[in-house]
């Protein structure tokens, strides 16, 4: 008996001895855990919206276990909740069964009222419709903003007592207390004519969908119109019924027409339309329109097809006539994107904007004449997000690359350029959401360690008043896995150009042994991977590599953001070609390393990337092994006008720019593995891309592999779609770089 004691005694210390190896022993991370569920993705703070009575802001919430969902009221200057302004299980006249159920709200200007959008639907990559509702806080009663068909864009004017929204491609408005709707135009009809809605391209390219906007004193609605009555249409099957069905839709490609816009103001008091003459010239683009502190004053940006030369307007809201304000001329391409602003002061003081003319973007107060009053911000490093203005202190907010190009950083500025203040402290980036009047701010905030943290500060000082998400259950997870370790670094090509890049080394990495590497890269202008950021599924995904003992690599070439004009400019009227450069010399430079296969160098891309992996792979026959492309542009033909003309000239001024490197014209040069991916309801990056190559190569007689996703979009997903996708391209990388 003492004997059989004395062993249990023994199996018991050393199974507690064991137990602090065992909590100490980490998972490997699974596929599965990121692309089949929500394991490893970072939770932020979800629709916030800054009440304009009292210090407060609302954001939604959720309920994981059951459909309830609620929008709290909190005290900024706690952070505390306090009130909970709407709960879709507590609403007057909702008569369904089912529970009340909405993707997005606004709360109106008077806070008595909130827009919420009901089976939101995606239509491109901005645009959406959907049921919409108001619902009044005090009353707790529901009423649908129209009955029947959905409706997009429901828009409070700023008084709060009318609502505008856009329908079968017409402009509506209503009056909040009188749910009844009024026709501002009547002539929309699918792909012909289209009020109040951006067309496709400019969705795409100029970053918008909503094209219509209330006057500072609600009497008025500026809206665009296009009439794409001549661009051609681009068809796509739909897979399914037995006889598969068209999907046609406008889609402008390089070189081919644009859509004809006009800018129309409604008086609502008049019921009157003033159809406005920007120019004689009509293959123009109008990338932005807004109201300045005038109510009868509408701001219009006009560019040239080419969009090399800019003008600002002002416009007579009563009578239509223009002024030109202010242009901008490059020899290249001036740059608009979707964080630019133009931020017009109190009491006729001038406006506030971003242009590249010193070499890097940077801040530029303006009188309302155009004349410059001053260059606020200066430097080698770019201003990236202009947040706006404290018109009370006089002083602007923005993030910038002055630390790194790597990180983003929160700004305070006074608008005569001085008293710059660096309110963000941790090695990182972060982006801000401020309260109307500037006096505080919700900072988002990413790091390589740092999933996402979500804070409250008062502005300007910065002072941190409480965490509103730390995602620290999501670091715990983290922890418990087996996590490479993601360093940046800096090489020289061989033409002397210093480079950006990242490198993710397996967790036991050992320096004696011989890695193959997966270089991912995206390389379109304007764009980086090489950030000190959280990363998220794809990131995720090359975590998940080294633990095959693969070490991952990315590259921003020539052409990227961050680093100046001059760098981001370098390829214009000849996409492709630093790039490649500068991607092969990356696999040269890597291939040098001492714990480099040389022989088992691959690379891989999506859109804009999988166009570079393509050429890469074509034309580095020496330096790569194999590539995999998801849905890549394999000639700029084939893309939209926007985009493709910003970088290249029409292919009528340019045809050497665009044929020289696409990948169709190097397509004989494949000696290695290469796997072509692509989705058939592409709208963005057409299928077509994917067969034109398919065809260059089957002419050019060259191995390859290739697979198609039925009805999937640019994105490729629903379903298991994502995991089907990454363990497709998981299998590709063992076979053809660990198992040969």
């Amino acid at each position: 008996m003492l004997k059989v004691y004395l062993f249990r005694l023994l199996f018991l210390a050393l199974f507690l001895y064991q137990l602090p190896v065992q909590a100490q022993q980490k998972k490997a991370v699974e596929l599965e855990d990121l692309f089949a569920s929500n394991y490893f993705n970072p939770t932020g703070v979800y629709g916030i919206d800054w009440m304009q009575k009292g210090k407060y802001y609302t954001a939604m919430s959720s309920d994981d276990q059951s459909d309830r969902q609620l929008i709290k009221k909190y005290d900024i200057t706690t952070g505390e909740e306090i009130a909970v302004l709407f709960d879709n299980t507590k609403i007057q006249g909702w008569v369904s069964s089912q529970p009340f159920v909405f993707s997005d709200y606004h709360l109106g200007p008077d806070q008595d009222n909130i827009l919420l959008a009901n089976e939101l639907e995606s239509i491109y990559r901005r645009s959406t419709k959907a049921y919409y509702y108001l619902y009044n806080i005090k009353t707790k009663e529901i009423k649908q903003i129209h009955e029947g068909d959905k409706i997009s864009y429901a828009t409070f004017s700023p008084d709060g007592k009318k609502i505008a929204y856009v329908r079968q491609n017409n402009m509506y408005y209503t009056l909040v207390d009188d749910i009844k709707e009024i026709a501002i135009t009547d002539n929309g009809k699918f792909n012909h004519i289209i009020n109040g809605s951006t067309d496709w391209v400019y969705e795409e390219e100029f970053s918008f969908a909503k094209a219509f906007f209330w006057s500072p004193d609600s009497e008025k609605i500026a809206f665009y119109t296009f009439n794409e009555s001549e661009v051609k249409e681009y068809n796509m099957q739909v897979w399914g019924p037995l006889y598969p069905e068209d999907y046609k839709f406008k889609y402008p490609k390089a070189g081919e027409k644009n859509s004809l816009v006009a800018i129309r103001i409604f008086d609502l008091e008049h019921q009157e339309t003033l159809d406005l003459k920007i120019s004689d010239d009509h293959d123009i683009y109008i990338p932005r329109v807004f109201w300045t502190n005038d109510p009868s004053m509408l701001a219009v940006i006009k560019l040239n097809r080419l969009q090399n030369h800019l003008q600002l307007y002002h416009t007579n809201a009563d009578n239509g006539d223009l002024k030109l304000v202010l242009e901008e001329k490059s020899e290249t391409y001036v740059d608009i994107d979707y964080n630019d602003e133009y931020i017009y002061l109190e009491n006729g003081k001038g406006f506030v904007t971003t242009n590249e003319q010193s070499g890097y973007k940077h801040l530029y107060h303006y009188d309302l004449e155009g004349n410059l009053v001053t260059q606020i911000t200066h430097g080698n490093w770019e201003v990236d997000d202009f947040y706006g203005i404290d018109q009370k202190r006089k002083i602007a907010y923005f993030t910038s690359t002055e630390e790194s190009p790597l990180e983003r950083h929160l700004y305070t500025i006074k608008l005569n350029g001085k008293s710059k203040t660096q309110l963000s402290k941790k090695n990182g980036n972060i982006s801000a959401n401020f309260s109307p009047d500037f006096s505080y701010y919700i900072a988002s905030f990413t790091a390589v360690d740092e999933p996402m943290l979500v804070t409250l500060h008062k502005a300007p000082s910065g002072k941190q008043i409480k965490v509103l998400e730390d995602n620290a259950r999501l670091k715990q997870r983290l922890a418990n896995h087996t996590m490479g370790k993601k360093s940046f670094f800096s090489f020289d090509t061989e033409d002397g150009t210093s480079l950006g890049a990242f490198m993710i080394k397996p967790h036991n990495f050992d320096p004696s042994k011989k890695y193959p590497v997966i270089m991912y890269v995206y390389g379109g202008p304007g764009s980086q991977v090489v950030l000190n950021n959280w990363g998220g599924q794809r990131d995720m995904y090359h975590h998940y590599l080294t633990q095959h003992d693969f070490i991952v690599v990315g590259v921003d070439n020539r052409g990227t953001g961050g680093r100046g004009k001059a760098f981001k400019h370098k390829t214009y009227a000849q996409l492709g070609k630093y790039e490649t450069m500068d991607q092969l010399s990356g696999a040269r430079y890597l291939a040098g390393l001492p714990y480099v296969d040389e022989d088992k160098i691959g690379i891989w891309g999506w859109s804009y990337g999988g166009y570079m992996s393509s050429l890469a792979i074509f034309d580095g026959a020496e330096e790569l092994a194999a590539a995999i492309a998801v849905a890549p542009v394999t000639n700029w033909r084939f893309y939209d006008t926007i985009y493709t003309e910003r970088y290249l000239k029409t292919p009528q001024l340019n045809p050497d720019g665009y044929d020289a490197w696409s990948p169709i014209t190097h397509a004989y040069k494949l000696e290695d593995d290469y796997l072509l991916i692509h989705g058939t309801g592409d709208d963005n990056v057409h299928f077509q891309n994917a067969v034109e190559l398919q065809n260059a190569l089957i002419a050019a007689n060259k191995q390859f592999d290739s697979f198609f996703y039925p009805n999937r979009a640019h994105g490729i997903s629903g379903g298991i779609t994502r995991y089907h996708l990454y363990s497709m391209m998981t299998n590709f990388w063992l076979e053809k770089l660990k198992n040969n």
